[in-house]
């Protein structure tokens, strides 16, 4: 019975809370069609600008270090002038970035505009986690966190449809044309959504007092000690190093799937698709498990159980000789692998306080792709002799290796365990770690 009403009042938090998670999930979607659609090209686009995979692969890099200095500036921003509005420029810049991407008139016009693209999608995880993580109660925010997260999945196949149905129709460029689609949503979010109660509590403003729709908040918002830099903790430090591994070995799958289905299953655009669809799927399914399981095991079992399945699905997945072992090892990546994601806002919310929040989520990510732009480059670099499949399979398996040290390990305090809006609930000891 006091199960059933735990579950029935999580159900009922969700409702109440539902235009902040859809807001975020959203947020996430089309961060990872942008993203996915020049993953899905990537073969097209090195013949069409006469470039190696190798320097494609750098166009991902290239874009991921947009997206690392758009996470960690943006946080400082997100902490002094507040969630939302950073979310809403963050979602505006990065869906003109979008569409002037299909633009492009060279390689190295290319490369730059997706470095620029960067720095909107990384601004827009930081402010939207942040928010998020702040709006929604304890009984709840590992499932909200997941819910964001699987957005992402959603995004992938989106790419993947528009990839295999538009590309062959009207080519490369239109495909980046549909990038514009987020300066719509940027109209929903000004209307309504609201700030964080959690950072108006912290900058001594009531839910209330928030400014009018668009508006940009005075600089007499006081500030506050440390507000320029993160207190360098271990918590700090320990959620730093694990997404270090963790996007480190998730880029090795979600950035290359489409080229090792291309390159090593010798696999067209419209072939890709089911696949690619069967990743996406069974993450959108994995990662409110994980969720539901991070809620009721916490964090620290949850996460090391994923990272060490994840070993032999990789070596499934990269191994498979048939299509039905291939499918069986992709729907393993996606159901385990790919949905350790969902504790991610979570796990990092509580590392850092208020005051800092912003900043330390945002340089969480930045450090993450900065291991992911780092991938970019190794997979394709090692794939010239060791093949595309070896390659994938020793970032993997190296990534989680790593991310399970980091995750194992136990601060003794966490300084976002307790956030100011938050009334006790038993999922706080839970979920510590």
């Amino acid at each position: 019975m006091a199960e059933a009403a735990q579950q029935s009042d999580r159900a009922r938090l969700i409702r109440q809370h539902w235009r902040v998670i859809l807001a975020a999930w959203l947020g996430w979607l089309l961060d990872a069609f942008d993203l996915m659609i020049v993953s899905m090209l990537l073969v097209h686009l090195s013949k069409h600008f006469s470039v190696s995979l190798t320097a494609m692969g750098l166009v991902l890099s290239a874009s991921t270090w947009g997206r690392i200095a758009g996470n960690a500036g943006t946080g400082w921003i997100a902490d002094h002038w507040g969630r939302r509005l950073t979310f809403l420029a963050a979602v505006w810049w990065f869906a003109l970035m979008s569409g002037v991407s299909g633009l492009a008139w060279s390689y190295t016009s290319f490369l730059i505009i997706r470095t620029l693209f960067g720095l909107g999608f990384g601004a827009e995880w930081t402010s939207s986690a942040s928010l998020l993580m702040e709006s929604v109660p304890p009984q709840i925010r590992s499932l909200a966190s997941a819910i964001m997260m699987s957005g992402f999945e959603f995004g992938y196949l989106f790419a993947a449809g528009v990839a295999a149905v538009i590309y062959p129709w009207l080519g490369w460029r239109a495909v980046f044309f549909f990038g514009i689609i987020p300066a719509v949503f940027a109209i929903w979010i000004r209307r309504t959504i609201p700030e964080s109660p959690v950072w108006l509590k912290a900058h001594g403003r009531a839910p209330q007092q928030q400014m009018p729709s668009g508006a940009l908040p005075t600089a007499q918002t006081p500030a506050r000690e440390g507000e320029a830099r993160v207190k360098l903790t271990w918590p700090a430090l320990q959620g730093w190093l694990f997404m270090f591994m963790l996007q480190f070995q998730n880029a090795a799958i979600f950035a290359f799937l489409p080229p090792f289905l291309q390159k090593v299953h010798h696999l067209n655009e419209q072939q890709v698709f089911p696949y690619v669809a069967t990743y996406a799927v069974t993450s959108i399914v994995g990662k409110p498990v994980c969720g539901w399981l991070g809620t009721h095991l916490g964090h620290r079992p949850t996460l090391l159980i994923y990272l060490a399945l994840t070993i032999p699905g990789a070596i499934l997945f990269t191994h498979a000789g048939t299509p039905w072992t291939l499918a069986a090892g992709i729907a393993v990546m996606g159901i385990l692998t790919n949905s350790i994601f969902a504790l991610v806002p979570a796990f990092l919310a509580r590392r850092f306080s208020s005051s800092e929040r912003g900043k330390g989520m945002g340089i969480g990510y930045a450090v993450g792709f900065g291991a992911a732009s780092v991938a970019s480059y190794v997979v394709p670099a090692l794939g010239s002799g060791w093949g595309l499949a070896s390659s994938m399979e020793a970032v993997i398996i190296a990534g989680s290796l790593g991310a399970a040290v980091f995750a194992a390990l136990r601060p003794n305090r966490l300084p976002g365990q307790v956030m100011e809006t938050d009334e006790p609930s038993p999922q706080l000891a839970k979920a510590a770690g």
